[in-house]
């Protein structure tokens, strides 16, 4: 059984002297076992600007892509997949920056009752700077971004159109054609991103945050921890995983979900698509062993799902889900 760890315990190191260090490199230490070596630990806090938060966050992501390519000939091909190739790493270290995030919000609260107010004012500059690359990363995945980009294409496509009709009017028409051509790939272009943005804001899902659920293909149970209304992996993964194969394809809701570790050590986290999902019918109340479990949900309710903490909740903008009441329950 996984121990209940601390979440200092999971993220950094306990002692105030290493506060002073952190401006010069900050990591996450895995002393309990409980994160796999294959997991990214968070050393993208090497440096206190925010472009180097970027720079080395783009490393991991490449690295990512990098150990799904590498690991798709040694599953068999079209002999078919294996729990494995939901593996995401990405999702993994989504869910270790949310720790990290909650954790410097602790620290900085335990330094201020301390009165130990220069650490305090440290801690809060690296809270400041991780959530703001939090949020950038947030906004980009979520199709925030993709709302302003469209806005700007389509301030291109009104100067492209002005600059169309100059050079038909000045009979430049070779001009016009290439113009013309321009014109339509931003039109693509922005319809794409359009309809990020708005599936995004539009998205319904079937399964809600601390739901458990089994899965269709491997019959592993799992719990909801995050979620997207459309597939945000990267091109290599969804090739690996066959996401193309699925009924609903990338266009469908993917789910973060945190695997029972009784049945597949290995597998922490694992990004699942809708179609790859079901809940059961009756209340799933039977042990689940995760080491996320402690700092993502308050506890079990009342049917065995996961309560998600508040924090959790307001990363996804979700209610709390309350279980109807059922008078059998008393009996």
């Amino acid at each position: 059984m996984v121990q209940t760890q601390s979440l200092s315990t999971l993220t950094i190191c306990g002692s105030v002297q290493v506060y002073s260090s952190w401006r010069n490199r900050v990591k996450f230490v895995k002393s309990s076992g409980l994160i796999s070596d294959r997991c990214v630990s968070c050393h993208f806090l090497r440096s206190p600007s925010s472009s180097s938060l970027r720079s080395h966050w783009k490393s991991l992501k490449q690295r990512n892509m990098m150990r799904v390519e590498a690991r798709w000939p040694f599953q068999g091909g079209d002999q078919g997949l294996d729990p494995n190739s939901e593996r995401s790493e990405s999702a993994n270290e989504d869910i270790l920056i949310f720790f990290f995030q909650l954790d410097l919000a602790t620290r900085v609260q335990c330094a201020l009752n301390m009165e130990q107010y220069d650490i305090a004012q440290q801690l809060r500059e690296k809270l400041t700077e991780v959530e703001e690359e939090a949020i950038r990363l947030q906004e980009a995945k979520r199709g925030s971004s993709s709302k302003s980009e469209a806005q700007d294409k389509g301030i291109s496509i009104i100067r492209l159109r002005a600059d169309l009709q100059n050079a038909i009017d000045g009979e430049d028409y070779g001009l016009a054609a290439k113009l013309r051509d321009e014109i339509s790939k931003l039109e693509a272009e922005s319809l794409a991103v359009s309809a990020k943005a708005l599936a995004f804001e539009n998205a319904e899902y079937s399964f809600r945050l601390g739901q458990k659920l089994t899965h269709k293909a491997f019959g592993y149970r799992a719990v909801v921890c995050g979620m997207d209304p459309v597939c945000c992996e990267s091109s290599s993964w969804m090739e690996a995983a066959e996401v193309e194969k699925l009924p609903r394809g990338s266009n469908q809701p993917f789910y973060q979900v945190l695997v029972d570790v009784r049945t597949h050590p290995d597998l922490l986290v694992a990004y699942v698509p809708e179609d790859n999902l079901l809940a059961s019918e009756k209340p799933d109340k039977e042990r689940f062993d995760h080491p996320y479990i402690s700092f993502l949900f308050y506890g079990a309710d009342t049917a065995g799902d996961f309560i998600p903490i508040q924090q959790l909740r307001e990363k996804y903008n979700k209610p709390r889900h309350e279980v109807p009441f059922d008078s059998q329950d008393e009996d």
